[in-house]
């Protein structure tokens, strides 16, 4: 049996603004299933990356495809895409923006309407759908948009920033459904500023800084493979064995006090040493870093750059 393409594939795509490179010759191979993050500090290329991918935007260079074609020679109902710049019809009520954007992406409206209804419904919209979108908050106005991007049931959803603006009941119930989408087989394209979101919904992650990937992989390898001399130790009694030569510094955190060790520090001398000051020992742990901690590393933006996002 002939292996399916991948659902994302770009080879050496580039794109310029005037004399600004916003992706430079950018690879990048994301397999059918599962989600896939793409993060990034601001000007990293992101959303510009998400816009060549539908064919939004031409590559001045390389190719990019979706399951195996050309962006615009797939169908719609195939791909659903949420934009960073929200945008619907403002004067049309709710329930008729839905219906068009199902019609054009080949749903038939004695079946496009009662999964609207359902869809809003389920987003807390019940007694919204015969209103104008004009008359809708900016977060229900988000909501909404997302219903019309997954009212079709696609194969591969493209995601920008699809939580931003939203409280944190409106952000986990996003990602309920964008979880029951992996699991019914769809893939899903992520970008996200929120660390923790890509942490929890990610399998594989791509960081770009300055329009190139810098790291790229599975989460779960990639945390192991940045693994830092870093060990979490929680104790009763003295303190005076954290002085010796293995620890660079100590931090006092809500789980413990993390110890960042010298480079070649062996952790299990560090522990020997515990162990003859006789200190009742409740935790100690070799810790990975958490993605915030790696984008921070690779992106080189600071935590300023985690907290305002990427274009």
């Amino acid at each position: 049996m002939t292996p399916s393409p991948p659902a994302v594939r770009l080879h050496g795509v580039s794109k310029a603004f005037g004399r600004h490179t916003a992706v430079d010759r950018l690879d990048l191979e994301i397999e059918p299933g599962g989600i896939y993050g793409l993060l990034g500090p601001n000007g990293s290329g992101k959303t510009t990356t998400l816009r060549m991918i539908m064919g939004i935007l031409r590559p001045d260079g390389g190719s990019a495809e979706l399951f195996g074609r050309d962006p615009a020679h797939v169908r719609r109902r195939e791909v659903g895409y949420l934009p960073e710049e929200r945008g619907l019809y403002r004067r049309m009520r709710v329930l008729d923006v839905l219906l068009f954007l199902a019609e054009i992406r080949g749903v038939a409206r004695r079946d496009a309407e009662p999964r609207a209804r359902g869809w809003l419904r389920r987003l807390g919209l019940e007694g919204w759908w015969d209103r104008r979108v004009e008359d809708l908050s900016k977060g229900m106005q988000q909501k909404v948009q997302f219903v019309g991007t997954v009212l079709h049931e696609p194969s591969l959803l493209v995601l920008d920033e699809p939580f931003s603006g939203l409280d944190p009941i409106n952000q986990d119930l996003l990602e309920e459904i964008v979880l029951e989408f992996r699991a019914r087989g769809a893939t899903v394209l992520l970008s996200t500023h929120l660390m923790d979101q890509a942490e929890r919904l990610c399998e594989r992650v791509c960081l770009l800084s300055g329009g190139k990937a810098v790291l790229e992989g599975d989460l779960r390898s990639l945390r192991v493979a940045e693994r830092t001399g870093v060990v979490v130790v929680d104790f009763q009694g003295d303190e005076g064995w954290l002085s010796g030569p293995e620890v660079a510094s100590v931090e006092r955190r809500g789980d413990g006090l993390h110890l960042m060790l010298h480079p070649g520090a062996d952790a299990g001398a560090l522990l020997r040493r515990a162990v003859e000051a006789e200190v009742e020992l409740r935790r100690f742990e070799r810790v990975e870093p958490r993605l915030h901690e790696i984008f921070v590393r690779h992106a080189g933006g600071g935590s300023g750059a985690v907290a305002e996002g990427a274009r």
